[in-house]
């Protein structure tokens, strides 16, 4: 998550407030699975994040975010990728906003997807990027992997809750994925 300025009241909630409307009621999410292309548009690598967590570990993950009030979806898509990938990334949005998969989150432990803090939807999307990705604030590095290479055991066992599911979903969605 980035950080808020104390100043910027904005379209966001103070920890309390979004502590409780998480409590009440779902949140909707965005996750995005950057991908360089080559020129036949066929995918070459995607790119996954590797993060510390607030517990001290450290996982791979997708481009994620939450959607702001009154945001459109591909205004969140824009700013969480600026905000993981760097200004320089370059990402082609997709003109279509219709997600390649739909994680839905939820506080109890037990399903493919689990997020301890809330019940969430997550709109998934893969994003072609063509410029420099420098990788900011909790972001440690980004990997550009092969399709083969991101569906290795290794690499998905890294990933954050519900994440590896969606990237084999990404992968299968783009005939990647054997």
């Amino acid at each position: 998550m980035s950080d808020i300025a104390s100043g910027d009241l904005g379209p966001w909630l103070s920890p309390e407030e979004l502590d409780q409307v998480r409590r009440k009621v779902p949140i909707l999410y965005i996750d995005a699975l950057p991908a360089r292309l080559d020129g036949h548009g066929e995918v070459e690598s995607v790119g996954l994040l590797l993060r510390a967590t607030s517990e001290g570990t450290i996982s791979r993950a997708l481009v994620s975010g939450r959607v702001l009030y009154h945001e459109t979806i591909r205004e969140a898509l824009a700013r969480h990728l600026d905000k993981d990938l760097g200004p320089m990334a370059l990402p082609r949005l997709p003109q279509s906003l219709v997600p390649y998969a739909v994680g839905e989150y939820f506080p109890t432990p037990g399903g493919p997807f689990h997020d301890p803090r809330q019940h969430a939807v997550s709109l998934a999307y893969v994003v072609p990027v063509v410029g420099d990705c420098q990788p900011a604030n909790d972001t440690l590095e980004l990997t550009w992997l092969t399709p083969a290479e991101a569906v290795t055991p290794e690499i998905l066992n890294d990933m954050i809750e519900g994440h590896a599911i969606l990237l084999k979903q990404a992968l299968a969605h783009l005939g990647r994925l054997r």
